[in-house]
């Protein structure tokens, strides 16, 4: 059989009744002939072996007597940093665990992820490895629209995107509210408690200070009004427009007379249950969560990055089978003003060339899921689909599989939100600092679920696109949701979902500096998908 990728090898092993370490692995897919080179190592190992030592496969191909079994450089460790802190248990069920050390983090609370550095394994370590079964994988994959665009940007398109954000988002309301459509609002008594479902079509407030509403459904609008000595009035500040809310209250006395407004008594938004309980996997495995890599700028970190997948092939790192990259894989052309000057690989297919030399670096029997971001080579507009065929075929590291952004990427029964998360530029921008900022991202991550959308408000800095069907809405309450673009880490639980944003491989650039981005680069957070605990390791 062809032996293209080390997924295909370990399988090859698995069914000849041999494991093998990470390290002997990549030496194998590397060499010019795998083929070739996997049949030599079987012939030559110790008729007792069960598993394939990277020392043997490295003398089996020294040994070799033509050229046919080289081993590429890229697969070699060299050095090894002695500086590593040490790693404390992370036990409980808090956002992210340390053991004993809790300090407080988000709406929810929790306590602080271990962090610890990641080191090099010594060059040619025969027991820095471990080996992975990729046949226990399991992935499934929901709301991936690559290749179901229909939208032409026609105005129908439109009223079809929003109709679909309606009927899903309202379905999730109409439970804990007496919905009435507006046109029935406005043939009740005045006086009477009603209520109503609708699209935040505007907010302004009046010369008293309150705030008044337009909310829109299918079949009109209406306006509700919010007092501002109300305890609900601070939940105002939280709404951007074209979210669904649904509000409670009671009619003016002239609402007979076609001049009604509704006298708000709660926002309910539609949310993620509070007794919500996430799923994990049946077995110790577990999912290093990343993003914004930025190959081909002058700024992304190789070393960094290097001394991450040295780690991902350390026996510390044995039950790390899944990586997850939420976007920006490539810093991308003409993103940003003068950009080409930081640029080190000016070709976009180089750039993605590059990126896939790099992901060759990740142990071959990891599996590997990503997105794409407002860097890669794809539409800006939001849902994007996942990277067209001439992409993929560069993208061959490993068979990784690209879907559209977002998608929910369930692995071994954790559903995990990836989003790459553009859309949280709009909400810090439009929310209070101590409800989303770029210092604590998560927070921002938290008004999303909240409003169980990614991408709630239209015609802001987030370009949407119209599709026949809203694919940026969470219908399903995810375990775990991933996101980056910010280039800041944040993390903590939303009504016990876990949220993490996974800051960036890219140091500070000129840019960043002209608009105050101080970026949290070379850190990978690990979570155990067998009890949701987190583990930051940092790479730089």
């Amino acid at each position: 059989m062809p032996l293209e990728t080390p997924a295909r090898i370990v399988t090859e092993l698995a069914e000849r009744g041999y494991n093998a370490d990470r390290e002997a692995v990549t030496l194998l897919a590397n060499a010019g002939d795998p083929g070739r080179a996997l049949e030599r190592a079987l012939e030559t190992i110790d008729d007792d072996a069960l598993k394939l030592s990277a020392t043997h496969v490295r003398r089996t191909l020294d040994g070799a007597d033509d050229g046919a079994t080289a081993v590429d450089s890229v697969a070699e460790t060299t050095d090894v940093n002695e500086s590593q802190a040490t790693t404390e248990s992370a036990t409980g069920n808090p956002p992210a665990s340390t053991g004993t050390n809790d300090r407080s983090s988000g709406n929810d609370g929790g306590s602080t992820p271990v962090e610890t550095e990641g080191y090099r394994d010594a060059a040619g370590a025969d027991d820095g490895g471990r080996s992975i079964d990729p046949s226990r994988h399991e992935v499934e994959v929901s709301g991936d629209m690559t290749g179901q665009s229909t939208g032409t940007g026609e105005y129908s398109d439109f009223v079809a995107v929003f109709r679909d954000r309606y009927e899903k988002l309202s379905g999730q309301l109409r439970g804990r509210v007496n919905h009435r459509p507006t046109d029935a609002l406005e043939a009740m008594a005045g006086g009477s408690e009603a209520a109503i479902v609708g699209m935040v079509s505007d907010i302004r407030s009046t010369a008293s200070g309150h705030w008044l509403i337009e909310l829109e459904d299918t079949n009109g609008t209406y306006p509700c009004l919010v007092m501002k000595d109300r305890e609900i009035a601070d939940l105002v500040d939280e709404l951007l427009f074209d979210e669904v809310i649904a509000v409670d209250g009671t009619l003016s006395d002239d609402n007979g007379d076609g001049d009604g407004i509704l006298f708000v008594d709660d926002i309910y938004f539609p949310e993620i249950p509070r007794t919500y309980q996430p799923s994990t996997a049946d077995r110790e495995v577990s999912a290093a969560l990343v993003s914004d890599v930025h190959v081909g700028s002058q700024e992304f970190m190789a070393d960094a990055w290097s001394r991450f997948t040295d780690w991902l092939h350390t026996e510390e790192a044995e039950h790390v089978e899944y990586l997850l990259l939420a976007g920006d894989m490539v810093e991308g052309v003409g993103i940003y003003p003068d950009q080409d000057e930081e640029l080190s690989i000016v070709d976009i297919y180089d750039q993605y060339e590059a990126f896939s030399e790099y992901l060759k670096e990740v142990p071959g029997d990891m599996e590997i899921r990503m997105i794409p971001g407002n860097h890669d080579a794809v539409r800006l507009a939001e849902p994007q689909p996942g990277f067209d065929e001439e992409l993929r075929s560069i993208m061959s590291a490993h068979d990784c599989s690209i879907h559209s952004n977002p998608s929910t990427v369930t692995v071994e029964g954790v559903s995990v939100l990836m989003y790459h998360g553009v859309s949280l530029d709009e909400v810090i921008a439009e929310l209070p600092d101590d409800k989303a900022s770029y210092e604590e991202p998560h927070k921002a991550m938290y008004q999303l679920l909240k409003k169980r959308h990614v991408a709630p408000q239209f015609g802001g800095h987030t370009r949407l696109a119209p599709e026949t069907e809203d694919y940026l809405v969470m219908e399903e309450v995810p375990d775990v949701f991933h996101s980056g673009h910010v280039h800041k880490f944040g993390y903590g639980k939303y009504h016990n979902v876990l949220t993490i944003n996974s800051g960036c491989w890219q140091a500070q650039t000129d840019f960043q500096k002209s608009v105050n981005i101080d970026p949290d680069c070379a850190m990978a957070p690990i979570v155990d998908l067998d009890t949701l605990n987190l583990t930051i390791r940092k790479f730089a």
